[in-house]
């Protein structure tokens, strides 16, 4: 089953940068700057941030059905984020290296299924999921923080 994971789109996070902090605190939003490898993982290039990077920790709206399934929660993205990173029947290394919680949906935006992949496991658990065709896109999450790392669709 081919699959294509890719980043959020940078446009839609570029004017948060030029904000100043009330300006982001009212948007219910904060700028950071990571402070140690492996914690700040960037939603549009798919890589975590090193150390001394300026990000916006924002929430985001990553599942937008009219259903109870609808999901927001607090992602980073990498001010210097400028092109969405996009794989294709790969797992980024950020995702793979990480547990995660896999959420399968169906065209209707309603939980099919879900499961856990340990670090390593993901590119098979993905697969696993699609085996079903009910499963139209997958989101995964970060299995202990929750927050949303990427959807992954049919390709």
């Amino acid at each position: 089953m081919a699959y294509r994971i890719e980043g959020l789109p940078p446009q839609a996070f570029e004017s948060l940068f030029g904000r100043s902090d009330g300006e982001l605190a009212a948007q219910r939003a904060v700028r950071v700057t990571a402070d140690a490898p492996g914690r700040f993982p960037c939603r549009v290039t798919l890589e975590d941030a090193a150390p001394g990077e300026e990000l916006v920790l924002l929430n985001y709206v990553s599942h937008d059905v009219d259903g109870p399934f609808r999901t927001a929660y607090a992602i980073f993205v990498r001010k210097e984020a400028r092109v969405a990173a996009s794989y294709e029947d790969v797992v980024p290394p950020m995702l793979d290296l990480r547990t995660l919680g896999l959420r399968g949906f169906d065209s209707a935006g309603m939980l099919r299924n879900a499961m856990l992949a340990a670090p390593g496991e993901a590119d098979a658990r993905i697969r696993e999921m699609f085996a079903d065709p009910g499963i139209a896109t997958i989101h995964a999450h970060h299995a202990a923080f929750g927050c949303f790392f990427a959807r992954i669709e049919r390709s």
